[in-house]
């Protein structure tokens, strides 16, 4: 189900999205609306992307979940190594 959201934008940015929509054949409200799926596109395939990357991580926890670490190391002994 399709519904209608109302936005404010300055006079010029509208004068110049009508420009743009009339040389894509298309509408202001069609140039939204594909903005919008574009960036939620986006966000939904970079979020598929992180989390089957850290899947992928074999020490990955969720620390969100409130499980430990799997690190192994402390910042103690990363400095050591330097030394």
């Amino acid at each position: 189900m399709k519904r209608n959201i109302t936005i404010q934008l300055d006079e010029e940015v509208i004068q110049e999205a009508k420009v743009l929509a009339a040389k894509k054949g298309t509408s202001v409200s069609g140039l939204v609306t594909q903005s919008i799926v574009s960036m939620t596109e986006a966000a939904r395939r970079y979020e598929d992307a992180r989390q089957r990357a850290l899947a992928a991580l074999p020490a990955h926890r969720d620390s969100s979940a409130g499980e430990p670490s799997a690190r192994t190391w402390t910042r103690e002994d990363l400095y050591d190594r330097w030394k």
